[in-house]
């Protein structure tokens, strides 16, 4: 199964460093962004989780919740996490799915169907493509999909900076251009008349016909 935008986020049942989840049950009315790993004890993803544990707070503020997940069973995530605690200065307190079947990858078009069922035997270059983040709305629906090569740590301010976008856009008919942070200038989507942009948003610049930029709404 091939996952895209705007598809509904598989639910799953899964041992994690916190006990059982329903996945869906557990992600509630709120926000999640799941993280996925190759193999426990990979240099790149030690910092990985090590700078998503000292980003949860941020996370938090915007009522996401996230989880990491990786192709080890359980019980392996513990010693894993002290070592993330040596390498980074963080604790993570945020649940780890152990994947030792290899069920979730597969449910999330991370590795083919036809992969096997069992984690032993298998190296981080058997699993590199269990490289992806998924966030994933309150709808339960995939907001973002992002997949980064083994060799290059992934962007977490990039995430939460997407977060800020894909929330601020699902409550005001606009949308963020290049490079956007917090408080800068959006783009009125073509679906607001101008008439409609001025009663909305007050004064806007027409860059374009079909470009029209606002302040941030609620900035």
């Amino acid at each position: 199964m091939s996952l895209r935008i705007n598809d509904p986020a598989p639910d799953f049942t899964a041992d994690t460093s916190q006990g059982t989840i329903h996945f869906h049950e557990w992600i509630g009315d709120g926000w999640a962004v799941l993280f996925s790993h190759p193999k426990n004890f990979t240099p790149v993803c030690t910092t990985e989780l090590g700078a998503m544990a000292g980003l949860e707070g941020e996370f938090t503020k915007r009522g996401v919740k996230i989880i990491g997940i990786s192709v080890d069973p359980v019980e392996n995530h513990s010693k894993w996490k002290s070592d993330i605690k040596i390498a980074t200065g963080f604790d993570v307190e945020y649940p780890l799915i152990g994947d030792h079947n290899l069920n979730v990858a597969k449910l999330y078009d991370m590795l083919p169907s036809d992969t096997g069922t069992s984690s032993e035997g298998r190296t981080p270059a058997d699993n590199a493509t269990v490289r992806s983040v998924y966030v994933i709305g309150p709808d339960k629906k995939i907001k973002l999909i992002l997949t980064y090569p083994m060799t290059t740590g992934r962007n977490f301010d990039e995430i939460l900076r997407s977060i800020d976008s894909i929330q601020l856009t699902a409550k005001h008919q606009v949308a963020t251009p290049a490079n956007w942070k917090q408080g800068d200038d959006v783009i009125i989507t073509a679906a607001v008349s101008n008439e409609d942009a001025t009663a909305r948003f007050g004064s806007y610049d027409t860059v374009l016909p079909y470009l029209r930029k606002t302040k941030q709404p609620g900035a």
